[in-house]
């Protein structure tokens, strides 16, 4: 009995021994964490910069609870923005662009509170779990800030620093940094894990640029005709950029790399993701419905568009460059990724590309000059006029040509008047008619000649000018804004009179005199239609090349070759009497 008593204490001191030295440490645990968060709580800035960079260490995961104990904002300026943060969800509110206004007159804020509180705020993050996406947005994240600091919580002036910090305890631990400086480029490094383990998380720019278009009308948006479907969805892969209309973008999918830059913007700004690692890069597009107010009249719903980027790592670090379309600040922007190309190609200069880009810089090197950009528009659109001047010459020439040989074709075409458009003979008919104008140098093609150049620059103006950055809400004259129409008609009823006036002073020989009639009367109203709601700035464009057009003809038909052709016009016409030509006219 001694021995098995002795035994008994033996085991019953071992088992106390080792229970003790097993809970002893995990009596205190508790206690570790509670003080840690009690210290995240009360000193912040201490808390996250031991752990603001994505690559912390993640062995003691489990035992941390990182949240702040109130909502805060913290601002970021410098002479071009300022950015309003928020530690819920530490994401943005607030994206002022300084040097820009909205249709109101307003700072223009990129962000509209009404549709991001809705679809999600800029600098949000994106994961493919919807409830997941959703918890990343609620936490109030601890904040720290370096650089130019007054306080974690108050205004900081770039370059700084600011970055965020969530951890629920249960495994989610979630780090954001952004990095400013005196660019439009703003640089995000973001890390979610779970266990210690990277989760796929994307950084978000869920609204895009149309609402920078809206004058803010009550809860929506109020746009004009010529932006109310600019917005797009932007690439750079491979050194090609594509612009996809809102219409065409499919929400929710997920493009894989490499990608150069990616992301959305309107006619005058863009949100563009450029990734430090181009080749494992994803980027997802986001289409949103919004109700949208078209020139004060009718609610229509649209497409807003969004995008996200992230990289297969799980860490996402790229540039982000939120700012205008202006042609001068696109060629200095680049990933930080070698060789990277710039964003000159966000602009898109459509069908006539090379010729809206040459126009486009042209404009550019104009107004350095006039300091104005409508008298640019109008510097520029004479000096095309008079290089235009010898091909107009040229054309009178070869029209006079037309005329003098006029009688004979009449006469071939009389003689083959019998025989139906079917018949062999008709050829017999086109091979004689091109002799006779070979035999007098006649050129077919003379009379199209400026016809051909001036239609692609008539388009290459309509499709760039709106796009000018700098024409954006810009007065001139008594037109309020040179990329919206003109809200008094003045412009599109000179395009009409002139037009009429350059379709009656110019001779057309040949032509058959009801399609002359047409022609004076249909072009006109053709373009006084085209143009009556259309952005002023081509409209300004197109009224004062057919006045420079006009004056041209004038002076040439008071010349010996305008007289000349004058006097064979009257010939035909007294031949032709009641027929009611219309050419030629002094």
């Amino acid at each position: 009995m001694d021995s098995r008593s002795l035994m008994f204490t033996v085991v019953v001191f071992l088992v106390v021994f080792f229970g003790m030295q097993y809970f002893l440490p995990k009596k205190s645990a508790p206690e570790q964490p509670q003080q840690a968060t009690q210290n995240n709580q009360q000193s912040a800035p201490a808390a996250v910069a031991a752990s603001a960079a994505p690559e912390a260490t993640q062995a003691a995961v489990n035992a941390k609870t990182v949240v702040a104990p109130a909502e805060a904002q913290t601002v970021i300026e410098n002479e071009l923005y300022k950015i309003t943060f928020t530690n819920r969800g530490a994401q943005v509110t607030s994206w002022i662009l300084k040097k820009y206004k909205d249709h109101d007159g307003q700072p223009l804020d990129l962000v509209h509170s009404d549709t991001a509180a809705k679809f999600g705020y800029p600098l949000s993050l994106y994961t493919y779990d919807a409830d997941l996406t959703s918890k990343l947005k609620q936490p109030l994240y601890v904040v720290s800030a370096g650089g130019a600091v007054s306080s974690a919580s108050g205004t900081l002036s770039a370059p700084a620093t600011l970055s965020f910090h969530y951890a629920d305890g249960l495994g989610l631990e979630v780090q954001k940094t952004f990095s400013f400086d005196q660019t439009y480029v703003v640089h995000v490094d973001t890390l979610v894990t779970q266990n210690g383990s990277p989760v796929r998380s994307l950084v978000s720019w869920p609204i895009g640029p149309n609402a920078i278009q809206a004058g803010r009308s009550g809860m929506g948006f109020k746009f004009s005709s010529t932006t109310a479907s600019s917005e797009q969805f932007d690439v750079m892969q491979d050194s090609k950029a594509t612009h996809t209309a809102a219409a065409k973008v499919s929400g929710g999918k997920t493009q894989d790399g490499p990608f150069d830059w990616a992301g959305v913007s309107d006619l005058y700004f863009g949100s563009v993701f450029l990734p430090d690692n181009p080749q494992t890069a994803t980027v997802v597009s986001i289409v949103n419905p919004v109700d949208v107010v078209i020139n004060d009249k009718k609610t229509v719903s649209m497409a807003v568009l969004g995008a996200a980027i992230g990289d297969t790592s799980g860490r996402t670090q790229t540039s982000l460059y939120v700012g205008p379309k202006v042609l001068e600040l696109l060629k200095n922007v680049h990933g930080t990724a070698g060789n990277a190309p710039s964003l000159e190609k966000l602009i898109d200069f459509g069908w006539f590309g090379p010729i809206s880009k040459f126009l486009f810089l042209s404009l550019y090197f104009v107004e350095k000059i006039t300091g104005n950009w409508g008298w640019a528009i109008i510097l520029l659109t004479v000096i095309i006029n008079v290089l235009l001047l010898p091909l107009r010459i040229s054309t009178m020439k070869s029209a006079l040509k037309m005329q003098r040989i006029q009688p004979q074709m009449d006469q071939i075409k009389a003689k083959y008047a019998k025989y139906k458009l079917t018949d062999p003979k008709h050829q017999e008919k086109n091979a004689e008619v091109m002799k006779l104008q070979k035999d007098n140098g006649v050129n077919v093609l003379g009379g199209c000649i400026p016809n051909l150049i001036q239609m692609p620059l008539l388009i290459a103006f309509i499709t760039m000018l709106p796009k000018v950055t700098e024409l954006r809400l810009l007065h001139w004259g008594w037109l309020p804004d040179l990329t919206a129409p003109d809200p008094w008609h003045i412009l599109p009823i000179l395009v009409i009179v002139t037009s009429f006036l350059a379709q009656y002073y110019m001779p057309s020989p040949g032509v058959d005199p009801q399609q002359q009639k047409m022609m004076a009367f249909m072009m006109p109203a053709f373009f006084g239609f085209f143009f009556w709601s259309y952005a002023s700035g081509p409209c300004l464009y197109y009224a004062t090349s057919n006045a420079i057009m006009l004056t041209q003809q004038v002076v040439m038909n008071r010349t010996s070759l305008g007289r000349e052709m004058r006097e064979i016009a009257a010939k035909r016409a007294r031949r032709k009497a009641g027929t009611g030509v219309i050419q030629g006219k002094r």
